[in-house]
């Protein structure tokens, strides 16, 4: 049989709902549906359309993403449950983009969503080999053992390493953190929206030098969701064409033995990160110079600085001086990283945060973002996981144009929602909720009492 040939692969519609801490305020069936009510509303589309579902979780049990698909319809479409560690979401988008460019789907709905437990990130499988047994055991080996919590160790110690080699200061990842806690305070879906001084960020408690509380990302319960469709579904709906964002080029990763070379940097992925983006680079057409606007997995704050220079945005070694230049805020060189205010102040519910970053980014290159807008025609997408993953994603608009600031009065007039969901977080009311549900096979037993939890949240 004779190759498919490829076709561009879009993201059509976004959905989030607020990231919150993890005390099952909200059960993970409730926020999958909202997020993916809100998405299939901005792609303009019913569940009827969907022909393949992604479920991304890590915490949970098997498919439980058909618990949350069929509340929108039984329809009998294949539905893949994926863990990648805390890249899951962005291996989500992967997932489905693979789909549709080989024509296996022209509409494909990914939902992530995590319902986690309060306190650090812990294994719930302790009878049998842990993934990260061999990394943990090359980590102690070479940084020594402690009690800190076992993740902050990891990035900790590679950002040792980065002020070892090129004289970073522990300020310097401070001013990451404040900076990652002042952008946070214009999104509405953001788990923490407080502004700190650096004194502030210096003086929290200690986790792990030179790690402290405010820059560590949080535990977090929530869920977002995406669709993406192909170059012919999008034609089909030529007055959504400027929405649409084109994944104009994408790598997926995992590590090669850099990964035991006793380098704490490698141990956290900057190997396979240098490696990802630049595939995605050259895919997309595009250099680091290109990109505008960067969600980028500061997971703690240290892995967002060694991963400046991991992506391409400074010269080896240069991270803390474009740091304190103040070029990835507002104001300066660029590119602006996090507006999200990333994993650190947003919060990280694992298999959402991958489509957390995607809807930022689409919502900027639309011009949606209107209280936070970064200039630019390129936005570039970095979720990473240990034991490991990485994936890197970049964006264009559709239509190949710089994005343009949209005020509220048109960004309703050209959706089908009645404010903007950049700026607001709203919960979805039972009308959303039936124009996208299936018109054909949708099921109220499936739905359970999730549209009655959403109303009484009203």
């Amino acid at each position: 049989m004779a190759p498919r040939q490829r076709t561009d692969a879009y993201v059509l519609g976004v959905g989030l709902t607020p990231f919150i801490k993890p005390r099952r305020m909200r059960e993970y069936p409730e926020l999958g549906f909202e997020a993916g009510v809100k998405a299939m509303l901005d792609a303009q589309i019913n569940y009827d359309d969907v022909e393949m579902g992604v479920a991304c979780y890590c915490y949970g049990d098997t498919t439980a993403g058909q618990r949350i698909f069929y509340q929108f319809g039984m329809n009998g479409i294949p539905i893949y449950n994926t863990n990648n560690a805390c890249a899951t979401g962005s291996t989500g988008l992967h997932m489905a983009r693979t789909l549709v460019r080989n024509g296996a789907a022209d509409c494909v709905l990914v939902i992530g969503f995590e319902q986690m437990s309060a306190g650090s990130i812990k294994s719930i499988w302790s009878d049998r080999p842990s993934p990260m047994g061999l990394s943990t055991k090359m980590m102690e080996d070479t940084r020594g053992k402690f009690d800190s919590p076992r993740n902050a160790q990891y990035f900790a110690n590679a950002g040792r390493e980065y002020m070892e080699k090129y004289g970073a200061r522990a300020e310097d990842f401070a001013e990451i953190a404040r900076i990652s806690h002042e952008h946070s305070q214009r999104n509405p879906y953001a788990q923490f929206r407080q502004n700190y001084s650096l004194q502030d960020i210096i003086k929290s408690p200690m986790i792990h030098a030179p790690l402290t509380k405010l820059q560590c990302s949080p535990t977090s319960d929530g869920a977002g969701a995406a669709v993406i469709v192909s170059q012919s579904f999008l034609d089909s709906r030529p007055h959504l064409r400027s929405q649409a964002v084109l994944i104009a080029g994408q790598a997926l990763m995992t590590d090669t033995p850099a990964l035991f070379s006793k380098s704490a940097m490698d141990l956290v992925g900057f190997d396979m990160t240098k490696r990802a983006v630049q595939t995605a680079y050259k895919e997309a057409g595009v250099s680091p110079k290109d990109v505008g606007v960067c969600e980028l997995h500061d997971c703690f704050s240290a892995n967002e600085l060694i991963l400046l220079e991991g992506l391409g945005f400074c010269e080896q070694g240069k991270a803390h001086e474009m740091v304190r230049r103040g070029d990835i805020t507002y104001g300066g060189k660029g590119p602006i990283i996090n507006p999200s205010g990333g994993l650190i102040s947003k919060g990280h519910p694992l298999g959402a945060t991958g489509l957390a970053q995607c809807a930022e980014l689409c919502w900027q290159l639309r011009g949606w973002a209107n209280n936070r807008l970064v200039d630019a025609k390129v936005a570039l997408q970095h979720n990473l996981g240990l034991g490991g993953a990485v994936v890197v994603n970049v964006y264009k608009r559709a239509d190949g144009q710089s994005n343009r600031k949209l005020s509220d009065e048109e960004i309703i007039k050209a959706s089908q929602f009645d404010y903007n969901p950049a700026t607001e977080a709203r919960h979805p009311i039972v009308q959303d909720a039936d124009k996208v549900r299936s018109r054909t096979n949708r099921n109220d037993y499936a739905l359970g009492d999730t549209q009655e939890k959403i109303q009484a949240r009203l």
